[in-house]
């Protein structure tokens, strides 16, 4: 009862507030899930899952607004796709810690360029071809790094997306269709390594759709591109703290 109470609460909570910036919530659920008496490899495997669910659905909201680049995120999605489950696969042979102590850094350097980074005010000068490569790169990294760690590669999607000259409520809408697939890839990547309480995964998959699109319809009709900027920069940076707190623990 209390892994429902607990979990399906932050569950909501979570994937509406991750939601806002195009994000899954899958770093917060695999420790939450596991401290609530959840394997591991199953804590995982569920929290990759709802990252497709939840963002499946505000991928749809984003969609409707018209607030996806397709010809940026096509890219990165195929990309991320194809390497995260060559990321979950390596995730047995791999010292995490020192990957993760990589991924905060670079999640303060993101953090701190939505912050405080101007972008031009020009339009976008790269052409469909050299803006595809950029993308692809973004999402390749996006994927093996999501895919071995088990959160869905948004972290690093959305700074990318950023610097290629979206706006950020764009760069976040594209970044919620890229993570879709990515993490439904990780997922079948590491099914395999444990089973899922079929009960639980749909009760949990229910509580994320509703909090995403909750939290998707919130970014579109209350934030502006500068609030969103500056909420996306503080999250990023909470994310890095939390990680490196557990890190150090």
């Amino acid at each position: 009862m209390l892994l429902y109470l607990v979990g399906g609460a932050a569950v909501f909570v979570g994937s509406g507030v991750m939601a806002m910036a195009g994000l899954g919530a899958a770093f917060l659920f695999v420790p939450l899930f596991y401290y609530l008496g959840v394997p591991l490899g199953e804590a995982t495997s569920t929290a990759l899952l709802l990252n497709a669910v939840s963002l499946s659905a505000a991928t749809i909201t984003y969609a409707r607004a018209r607030l996806i680049d397709w010809r940026a995120g096509i890219p990165v999605l195929v990309a991320a796709v194809i390497l995260a489950p060559v990321g979950a696969g390596l995730t047995v042979h791999v010292d995490r810690d020192l990957l993760l102590g990589l991924f905060t850094a670079f999640l303060v350097f993101a953090g701190a360029m939505m912050l405080f980074y101007r972008a031009r005010s020009a339009p976008r000068e790269r052409g469909v071809a050299a803006e595809a490569a950029v993308g692809a790169g973004v999402g390749s990294v996006a994927g093996f790094l999501g895919g071995l760690l088990g959160v869905g590669g948004g972290n690093i999607i959305l700074p990318g997306l950023t610097w290629l000259g979206l706006e950020p409520k764009i760069a976040a809408g594209t970044t919620a269709l890229a993570v879709v697939f990515s993490s439904l890839s990780g997922f079948l990547g590491h099914v395999a390594l444990g089973g899922l309480d079929p009960v639980f995964l749909l009760t949990m998959a229910v509580l994320a759709a509703a909090g995403s699109l909750a939290g998707s319809h919130v970014m579109q009709t209350r934030l502006t591109g500068a609030q969103l900027k500056r909420f996306i920069g503080v999250l990023l940076w909470v994310i890095a703290a939390k990680i490196a707190w557990d890190l150090i623990k």
